[in-house]
């Protein structure tokens, strides 16, 4: 598929494909190197005070909680706490401690894709969100940034690099149905050129509302997560990479010990902000399992997207092996797959994302 022709395709050719097609062949590079390393889990030590690297199965507040504190002053606020019977005192114990209030996030403590990632606008909605959770797991409470702009920064540091760089930036986009007083949810939904291709991604979510019609110029939002296999709509970013903003998250990711590969999704005042370095902030950080996301902008070929995936994986074996001849420990293979189970097992409990 030529440039030309995703120019004008609402979809890429790959972008909805099953994960077990897309990611065979970078399945297999996964191998090819875990047998050139002689340890399939190398990777693993890119990120070495993490849990399998962040590759799967990582708490998502112990990576923020390993932030100084320059990486503090742009993490968005966040508390922790156990679901379950009382799981809403608690929430909210969290949140005082943290100086919260509503609207605020409900996520999982280990999740991915956005799987389970809630926007909850009250204590009465909370009481309803919580018991949807299995029990027994960490939770984390986090400040809803307002902020209009999201990205998702890829950063890398060689152990031996005394300055990392990114390598990627994606402007992820909520698809947004207009109402013409008229047609109903589902009408505007099957009518837009993107959205009536997958309605299998935003029909779920309706809950019962799909036969409401908006009003004239009233405008619904219909995913919270940014996540593109959630629904989201990403643009490739990377032509904004600057040094301003370069050096601002070279800092904050030098000031979280031995943190050498990963995405990290930020929102933003503004691109320009962005840019220039200035207010943003930080509402996840993602190990060595994140991808560089501008992958899944429609216009990217097949080609493009897999060159870019071997590229950044093979800089966790790079990164790896250099961290692994300086003494640090890989994970082993068989805790790489018990921790990706566990995740697996974990996704399969959650409730279906905002």
């Amino acid at each position: 598929m030529s440039k030309s022709e995703a120019d004008q395709n609402p979809l890429s050719l790959f972008e909805f494909w099953p994960g077990s097609i897309f990611y065979t062949p970078i399945v297999l590079y996964w191998i090819v190197m875990g047998i050139k390393y002689r340890d399939l889990s190398i990777s693993t030590a890119a990120n070495p005070r993490i849990e399998t690297g962040g590759l799967c199965g990582e708490s998502k507040s112990s990576i923020l909680d390993m932030g100084g504190a320059t990486a503090q002053s742009f993490i968005a606020p966040y508390g922790v706490f156990r679901s379950g019977k009382g799981a809403d005192h608690r929430a909210l114990d969290a949140m005082t401690r943290k100086d919260l209030s509503f609207p605020v996030v409900i996520k999982p403590d280990i999740g991915c894709n956005g799987t389970g990632v809630k926007l909850v606008q009250s204590r009465e909605q909370l009481e309803t969100v919580l018991p949807q959770f299995p029990n027994d797991v960490d939770m984390l409470v986090q400040e809803l940034i307002t902020y209009p702009v999201e990205a998702g920064l890829f950063y890398i540091r060689h152990p031996d690099e005394p300055r990392g760089r990114i390598t990627s930036i994606t402007y992820k986009e909520a698809p947004i149905l207009t109402g013409d007083g008229v047609s109903t949810i589902e009408e505007l939904l099957l009518s837009d050129a993107r959205m009536s291709l997958v309605p299998q991604i935003y029909l779920p979510r309706l809950a019962g509302r799909e036969k409401n019609v908006l009003a004239k110029g009233e405008e619904m939002s219909l995913v919270f997560a940014g996540n593109h296999c959630k629904g989201s709509v990403f643009r490739d970013g990377r032509a904004d990479t600057t040094d301003a903003l370069t050096a601002r998250l070279d800092a904050i990711m030098q000031d979280i010990p031995d943190f050498h590969f990963g995405r990290v999704d930020v929102k933003a005042a503004s691109i320009d902000d962005l840019r220039r370095g200035e207010n943003f902030r930080i509402i996840e950080i993602n190990g060595v399992g994140s991808e560089a996301t501008h992958i899944w902008d429609r216009r990217t070929t097949l080609w493009e997207a897999y060159r870019a995936q071997f590229s950044h994986y093979r800089q966790t074996f790079l990164i790896g092996a250099a961290n692994r001849a300086r003494g640090w420990k890989t994970s082993g293979a068989f805790s790489m797959l018990h921790s990706w189970r566990k995740q697996r097992r974990l996704l399969a409990s959650y409730p279906l994302n905002d």
